[in-house]
């Protein structure tokens, strides 16, 4: 059962972004074959572009399970879970960041929460995470944990 499930896909100005990767590379292999420079440069950018697309983390709540990335963790070892607006986040993933917390962080999303984690065997003492839909991942994550 699923409760929560995000793909933490890349914005479409990053695309238009990675458009400067095509006369770059253009540019460089210009001297060498124009023909091989043009098709080099459109690899290129598809290659960027599957690269970013297949990176993209998922975040879900899957049978009791919190998953942010590679990371997994049952709801049941969560603690309490605060929604982080775009000046809470800086300051989260910045001064305010303990080493020994998990990050999943990107760059193009500006919101996003922090988890407790209750476990005392983890290292990690809580989570900071960024999601386009805080307040519903927060939500399933409290429902999750109370159904257990």
């Amino acid at each position: 059962m699923t409760s929560y499930s995000e793909r933490l896909w890349p914005t479409p100005w990053l695309f238009v972004a990675t458009l400067l990767i095509l006369p770059a590379v253009a540019l460089a292999l210009t001297p060498i074959n124009v023909t091989v420079a043009i098709i080099s440069a459109i690899l290129a950018y598809l290659i960027v572009g599957a690269i970013m697309l297949l990176s993209a983390p998922k975040v879900a709540i899957v049978d009791g399970v919190f998953t942010a990335g590679p990371a997994r963790i049952p709801v049941t070892m969560l603690g309490r879970v605060d929604e982080l607006t775009d000046t809470e986040l800086r300051v989260a993933i910045g001064p305010g960041c303990d080493a020994r917390a998990h990050l999943l962080i990107r760059g193009w999303i500006h919101s996003g929460i922090r988890v407790e984690i209750t476990d005392p065997a983890d290292p990690a003492p809580y989570w900071v995470l960024t999601t386009r839909r805080p307040a519903e991942l927060a939500d399933a994550i409290n429902k999750a944990r109370s159904a257990t």
